[in-house]
């Protein structure tokens, strides 16, 4: 072969080697574009309903057991919207939906996620044990989150949790023990313990429950001047009526040490507080939730099917006993 043809043809061959390189290389990176697209499909995106919906955590048998769900507030049994993320706990408002999750793995993990309304990710915790209560103030400025440093339930003995508050957009004022607390005007200095934060409209009033030296109290609590006023004895998981007028919480009612909680709601202006009629076989250990200013929801495990739950309406003020609300449900969040 001359030297013209032996040229030529490393020039084929180069062509050939160069062309197939170029090919392989759009193919491999049309393959990570598609693995990129699939991973990016995904991934959960809870995107919050337009309109006035329930979101809760799902606990109907099948496939989207665990996942976080929603239903018109106008017909709690019309077929439910998934929206795909799993949480033990969850809360939503308009603008921010916010998830307490276990992750599985080598060693199980716990966090929390804040998403926007869209359900892009906007902040997201490390929890220190598992997942409790969480709270996002009426105007979703402020987000508040309570999970079990030791123990797995309020009736534990020797149970301890840890319960932050942090700014949608700004400062985090950590863990709540950091606060003064003040019991009949005398600062306890003692070793407390916090949980179940419910908000003001104000962004800066919430309240709280305060367990220190064996005693236990509903507190109010000023972020401002990082202080917690203790207000009423006994009260557990307050949540604040949405016109500001009363507090409900679950009171334990037993004479031994086995906790038992029933549902009262306080009046601010009267002081009076009313007990619900829960039945007596039952012990609510839940934060409850207010559908509107007249009625209260909050959830029941299911004795006869492990893992299950239902939530249960019952009137603030007494009237009537509880009913069903929505079956195969937890964790119930009102959006108005």
């Amino acid at each position: 072969m001359n030297g013209r043809r032996l040229t030529w043809a490393l020039g084929v061959l180069t062509a050939v080697a160069l062309g197939a390189a170029i090919a392989y290389a759009g193919v491999a990176i049309a393959g990570l574009q598609s693995r990129a697209t699939a991973v990016a499909a995904s991934t959960p995106r809870p995107v919050v309903p337009g309109g006035r919906v329930l979101i809760f955590r799902d606990t109907s048998p099948g496939a989207h057991y665990g996942e976080v769900a929603s239903v018109p507030l106008s017909d709690p049994s019309a077929v439910r919207t998934s929206l795909g993320v799993h949480c033990d706990r969850v809360y939503a408002t308009h603008e921010d939906l916010m998830c307490l999750h276990t992750d599985a793995g080598a060693v199980t993990s716990f966090g929390a996620t804040l998403y926007d309304a869209a359900g892009d990710s906007l902040k997201s915790w490390p929890l220190p044990g598992f997942p409790s209560r969480t709270r996002i103030s009426p105007d979703s400025s402020l987000v508040a989150q309570t999970s079990f440093v030791t123990g797995s339930s309020y009736g534990t003995a020797g149970f301890d949790t840890r319960t932050t508050i942090s700014a949608v957009n700004g400062v985090d004022y950590g863990n709540l023990e950091g606060f003064s607390l003040f019991v009949d005007g005398q600062k306890v200095t003692a070793d407390r313990i916090i949980w179940g934060v419910t908000f003001a409209s104000d962004d800066n009033t919430f309240f709280a429950t305060v367990s220190s030296g064996g005693h236990l109290w509903l507190a109010r609590g000023n972020l401002r001047a990082r202080a917690l006023v203790a207000i009423k004895d006994g009260a557990e998981c307050p949540s604040l009526s949405p016109d500001g007028t009363r507090v409900a919480y679950k009171k334990n009612i037993s004479t031994t040490a086995t906790k038992h909680w029933t549902l009262a709601v306080l009046d601010f202006a009267t002081g009076v507080e009313r007990e619900l009629p829960i039945p007596a076989s039952v012990s609510v250990d839940d934060q409850v939730e207010w559908l509107d200013d007249g009625t209260l929801l909050y959830g029941l495990a299911d004795p006869a099917a492990p893992g299950d739950s239902t939530v249960y309406s019952v009137k603030a003020d007494g009237s009537a006993p509880p009913a069903v609300f929505l079956r195969h449900a937890w964790s119930p969040s009102v959006v108005r």
